[in-house]
């Protein structure tokens, strides 16, 4: 009797021994390894850039370090705004380092590159950076989550308020690329549905830093509104360029298609104000996006943009579903993300849809006066919100191959 308790004994332990090591032996590397591939040093460096290394570290930190008792770790490159580099540098990181996860991917045209071989491998992308709805519609990856906004939501909210007060005829100057052809196209959708007009458009290419000749296109186009489907320091450059020109002085409206908090802030509220935009996170909204967003500054030496606050809450979800599942398998880790409402400073009741967008609430936002702000970073009031079904592309509206 005694020798059938001890083996019972015996058996009972060495399966309880057992389960952690069938926990880790679930992760790949026995690890789980995040990669952050962004604009380290181009025109979208302050956007996401190297505040979402250290968004993702920051998650890590408050996820306690590690995930079925295995360490998790962050590596990091610059794709320099060329999909070529973006993509290579992705496959080196799944065939050779074993990456679980890539985030970041501040430009559409890396963004789509990348998720298109991440599809191939079976390897999940969360897009917190870059804006063409192409991610979710035409070229929708099982694999691929779009998660702070895109070109269908910012136009929802910003042509709208624009054409609802009067801004009836538009101009375009547009980002020669992917993302800046998707916005402008989606915003023309937005502003013609509501009995405006487009009168005109010129592509500018990525990273000009005169835009003259271009503003005065739009200048002598007749149109109330000049729509600027660019983003980062082409944005500043652009608005600075306009306000040196007194465009709005005489007459005509700015409308910024993508602008974060760190345009603002650069450009200063002398320029900026009374200019509204459309947004998925405001660091000063409440006291708990405050609180995260004052511990960020602390590392970073700037508020966070969206992009920040997105990463961070991606790579949360991202490490609640392995520890949830207990493996970082990307059929199954993508599964249980869609299964999941996510829930943190950032997003409330939020969901991953079958098509990969994230779909939660966004905010018309405008540019204080000077005489408003309290502090360095108090820049932005909160026009109104966007609910997330109306924000987003509908299901029954995608034509995503994965849903319809």
């Amino acid at each position: 009797m005694n020798h059938l308790l001890k083996g019972i004994v015996g058996a009972i332990g060495l399966a309880t021994a057992a389960l952690p090591l069938a926990a880790g032996a679930a992760l790949s590397d026995d690890k789980v390894k995040i990669g952050v591939l962004s604009d380290m040093s181009g025109v979208y460096k302050a956007l996401e850039g190297p505040g979402a290394v250290i968004a993702a570290q920051m998650a890590i930190e408050d996820f306690g370090g590690k995930v079925l008792g295995k360490d998790i770790e962050v590596i990091s490159a610059d794709h320099q705004n060329k999909p070529d580099i973006g993509a290579s540098t992705a496959r080196e990181w799944i065939d050779a380092k074993q990456v679980d996860m890539i985030t970041g991917l501040d430009n559409s045209a890396v963004g789509l590159a990348v998720q298109g071989l991440a599809k191939d491998k079976k390897i999940i992308t969360i897009n917190t950076g870059a804006g063409s709805s192409a991610l979710t519609e035409e070229q929708c990856s099982p694999y691929g989550i779009h998660y702070v906004y895109d070109t269908y939501a910012l136009p929802v909210g910003t042509a709208t308020a624009i054409v609802n007060n009067g801004g009836k005829k538009w101009f375009f100057i547009t980002a020669d690329y992917a993302f800046g052809h998707s916005l402008t196209g989606n915003t023309s959708k937005v502003v013609e549905s509501l009995g405006g007009e487009v009168v005109g458009n010129v592509n500018a290419p990525l990273s000009t830093n005169d835009f003259s000749s271009y503003l005065l296109q739009a200048q002598s186009s007749g149109a109330d509104v000049i729509g600027l489907s660019n983003a980062g320091q082409d944005t500043v450059n652009s608005i600075k360029q306009a306000n040196q020109f007194r465009i709005v002085q005489s007459g005509q409206k700015l409308a910024g298609m993508l602008v974060f908090i760190s345009d603002i802030q650069s450009m200063g509220l002398d320029i900026a104000q009374g200019l509204q935009f459309t947004v998925a996170f405001v660091w000063n909204q409440n006291e708990e996006t405050e609180a995260w967003s004052r511990k960020f500054y602390d590392r970073h030496g700037a508020m966070p943009t969206m992009i920040h606050a997105g990463v961070y809450s991606a790579v949360t979800h991202y490490l609640k579903a392995v520890k949830e599942l207990g493996s970082d398998d990307g059929d199954a880790v993508r599964k249980k993300l869609g299964e999941m409402e996510l829930n943190d400073f950032f997003v409330k009741g939020g969901k991953i849809a079958a098509n990969g967008s994230m779909l939660h609430d966004m905010y018309l936002v405008e540019a204080k006066k000077p005489e408003e702000s309290t502090e360095e970073w108090d820049l932005l009031k909160v026009v109104s919100t966007i609910p997330a079904d109306k924000a987003f592309i509908s299901m029954s509206d995608t034509v995503c191959s994965l849903v319809n």
